[in-house]
């Protein structure tokens, strides 16, 4: 396993990041709390020293799974943690959002569910545009001068809002923002390519991307005109199944094809390669993955100990390239 600096800090987090949403199990009535809790053990067994979850998940299921995973191990671990998002099926007024009320709340719940004292990296879920950003950085500055969080992060901003965050925290001499996540993968490059990754390399964030494989559609089990396998998200939700014939255009189809062609000849499969594709940019400092066995973990990390060859690389670069509009003048 290899690991990078978590942005300009000294703490090192391994470049892949063990994601616990586990939206295969946890979100439903009969969930197997074993199998996730070997998922996390496998993944450390691995190396994996970076996971991630959220309040949010589960509304606070998988922040107690994983604190009873880690509690033997947990100096050995860089915790990550969401708040923002709803905390309940039918949240109050102050049951979301980034306010200093709903963030120093959900910070002690947080903290009781994970046992610990606690949260290595906070991560803002979203954008809340209700409240204004210097209430919300003075609130998750007062956490990390209490030593209840190590450093702070937000999660799906847009390029100006992450600016806004970065100078209000400069103006008002507070803890910044030393990591951004967002989504990234052959089929969404346009969210992060353009302008969050030339902040983020010019201020020094840590830059940890979620879905490389766009929820299983880069795995080759899904093609264009051929109805998603029984069992998979893109069946049991109404949401992505609605969606699901928009996501498999010519365009997707075509990189499907070149990642089951890639791992053919590398003795990889298609989702190793997709993967192995976003760790090949060095601007990545880690890679967020959604295992839901302890088998996918392994799967996963087949994606490590080898390198796309250049001109495989430019081939899926030309692939899921997203053309720019054309300028005029």
């Amino acid at each position: 396993m290899d690991y990078v600096k978590l942005g300009k800090s000294g703490v090192k987090v391994s470049r892949i990041c063990l994601g616990t949403a586990f939206r295969a199990n946890l979100f439903k009535e009969d969930f197997d709390e074993a199998t996730c809790i070997r998922t996390i053990e496998r993944a450390l067994d691995l190396g994996i020293n970076f996971i991630d979850t959220a309040n949010f998940y589960s509304y606070g299921r998988s922040e107690e799974i994983v604190g009873r995973a880690i509690k033997h191990v947990r100096d050995d671990v860089v915790l990550a943690t969401k708040v923002t998002s709803p905390v309940k099926a039918n949240p109050g007024p102050n049951d979301y959002g980034s306010s200093r009320f709903h963030i120093k709340r959900e910070v002690e719940r947080s903290l009781k569910r994970l046992q610990t004292d606690r949260i290595d990296l906070y991560w803002l879920h979203s954008m809340d545009e209700s409240t204004p950003i210097d209430e919300t950085l003075r609130a998750l500055d007062d956490l990390v001068r209490q030593g209840k969080v190590g450093y702070i992060g937000c999660s799906n901003f847009s390029a100006w809002r992450l600016c806004e965050g970065l100078w209000s925290s400069g103006v008002l001499h507070l803890n910044a923002f030393a990591a951004m996540q967002n989504q990234y993968s052959l089929l969404n490059r346009w969210e992060i390519e353009p302008e969050l990754v030339p902040v983020c390399q010019k201020y020094g964030l840590c830059i940890c991307t979620y879905i490389p494989l766009a929820i299983g559609l880069l795995t080759g089990q899904f093609r264009r005109g051929q109805p998603p396998a029984a069992g998979s998200v893109w069946v049991d939700s109404d949401h992505h199944n609605n969606h699901f014939n928009t996501m498999m255009t010519e365009q997707a189809d075509r990189v499907i094809q070149k990642l089951i062609d890639i791992g053919q000849a590398r003795g990889k499969t298609p989702a190793q390669v997709a993967i192995a594709w976003v760790l090949d940019h060095p601007e990545i400092s880690s890679v967020l993955i959604g295992p839901d066995k302890p088998e996918h973990v392994d799967d996963t990390l087949g994606a490590l100990g080898w390198n796309l060859e250049p001109e495989e690389r430019a081939a899926l670069d030309e692939l899921s390239k997203v053309e720019k509009p054309f300028k005029i003048a």
